[in-house]
């Protein structure tokens, strides 16, 4: 084995360990439990596959319309210009398990009181047990001035809003670079995915400008929407300081509320007033919410900080809604104070699975999910943190000689060759 395919086989490694990966033996349950799964995305998907081996029995349907899942941990990399937006598109019909039912059409309704929920045709599907693994909604229109057309357009830029999105972003920080001026970053208030992604697309633009030879001819600023630019303490620390050190300027408690993409001018939400700022590129990143279908139903959290913007309430280590016992949120749904990632992902379907087998066969369940969450801090192009963290903000790395705060080819290799093999194989139940 050469050194390159023995780095290689040391990212998948690293990146099957970021996600969880676990070789033990499952358990299974013999119920004849009628199981329906709302949302065929990561965790959708993921649970398809888990409880389709260890619940043999059981009458399993996933709803969605979504014929094709997307790689979204692979938007950086597109927005870096790296990668394609075929290189993170694969077909859902790829990864429901046999005997699996597929009602290829978005819930409409959910009706916990009585055990059923609604398609968008009409149809009414019954169930034991519900795992509503919906995903999430990007509310671009929260943002005065802002809607899904502009990205890619005069300086705006926003790598979540999918594959070509991210593509055009790419372009957008191109033509940025080459042409110079002033360029806004941030994040939303609201919980979001990939609290990372913001930061890395910021330190894309600022080494793309130096490999360029421009970084003299643009500003780059980072609107942190709250007093810290990362919630994890010695996280928010680093980058910090490694902004500084890049001549990268961060104005705190700054919200995006509106844009105006004629004047090229942002307006923020500050402690002291609106403040509006010019600039000739901005990446957006749109407020989160649930969908509409979760809000309008009984199942988000009613009251707290979780509430706003329609999140289900879920016991934070198993999942489990407090009010109806027979509902699990996994995912970007989940109203849990950390987990939005595909590792997130990958830590908390083990749990529910583990824990509804343990209960359709008579056990008592008693898997737990801490919070952990990953997150490939891209620093540069060839260079990353490989950040792991649980519910407390604790550092977890799965490697002790990796250090987390260290930047890294090993941490970018990771990012670049690794996931997106362990993230097919958790699709599968494999990782």
């Amino acid at each position: 084995m050469n050194r390159r395919e023995l780095l290689l086989g040391a990212g998948a490694a690293g990146a099957l360990s970021a996600l969880g990966a676990s070789s033990t033996r499952a358990q299974v349950s013999s119920a004849r439990a009628r199981i329906v799964i709302a949302g065929a995305g990561a965790a959708g998907l993921s649970l398809a596959s888990r409880l389709s081996r260890q619940m043999e029995n059981a009458t399993i349907t996933i709803i969605d319309a979504k014929r094709a899942h997307h790689f979204q941990p692979g938007y950086t990399l597109i927005g870096a210009g790296l990668w394609q937006p075929s290189d993170v598109t694969f077909r859902n019909a790829d990864f429901i398990p046999s005997g699996v039912e597929w009602i290829e059409e978005s819930v409409t309704e959910f009706d916990p009181d009585a055990n059923r929920v609604a398609t968008a045709s009409g149809r009414v599907v019954d169930y034991d047990f519900l795992f509503a693994a919906t995903g999430l909604v990007l509310d671009y229109r929260r943002i005065d001035g802002m809607d899904e057309s502009l990205i890619g357009k005069d300086g705006i830029a926003s790598i979540y809003a999918g594959p070509d999105a991210a593509a055009a972003s790419f372009r957008e920080i191109e033509s940025f670079v080459d042409k110079g001026g002033v360029g806004l970053f941030g994040r939303p208030s609201s919980e979001m995915k990939c609290a990372g992604a913001p930061l890395k697309i910021t330190f894309i633009a600022d080494d793309r400008a130096r490999r360029k030879g421009r970084r003299g001819n643009v500003e780059l600023i980072y609107n942190a929407h709250a007093g810290t630019v990362f919630a994890v303490p010695p996280v928010n620390d680093k980058v910090r300081e490694m902004f500084a050190a890049r001549d990268v300027a961060v104005n705190y408690n700054h919200v995006l509320t509106a844009i105006d993409p004629g004047a090229k001018k942002a307006t923020y939400r500050t402690e002291s007033g609106d403040v509006t700022l010019d600039y000739d590129f901005i990446h957006v990143v749109p407020p989160m919410r649930a969908p509409d279908a979760i809000i309008n139903s009984p199942l988000p959290w009613q009251e707290g900080a979780l509430a706003a913007d329609g999140w289900i309430e879920a016991d934070k280590t198993t999942l489990r809604h407090p009010r109806f016992a027979n509902v699990f949120a996994v995912g970007d749904v989940a109203g849990v104070p950390r987990g939005k990632t595909a590792a997130s992902v990958k830590w908390q379907v083990p749990v529910v699975v583990d824990n509804l087998v343990a209960e359709t066969a008579g056990r008592e369940p008693t898997a737990t999910y801490n919070g952990y969450t990953s997150c490939p801090m891209v620093t540069a192009y060839g260079k990353a943190m490989l950040i792991e963290f649980d519910y407390d903000g604790t550092l977890i790395p799965s490697f002790p000689f990796i250090d987390p705060l260290g930047e890294r080819w090993i941490s970018w290799l990771i990012e670049e060759k690794g996931l997106k093999g362990a993230y097919r194989a958790m699709l599968r139940g494999r990782a």
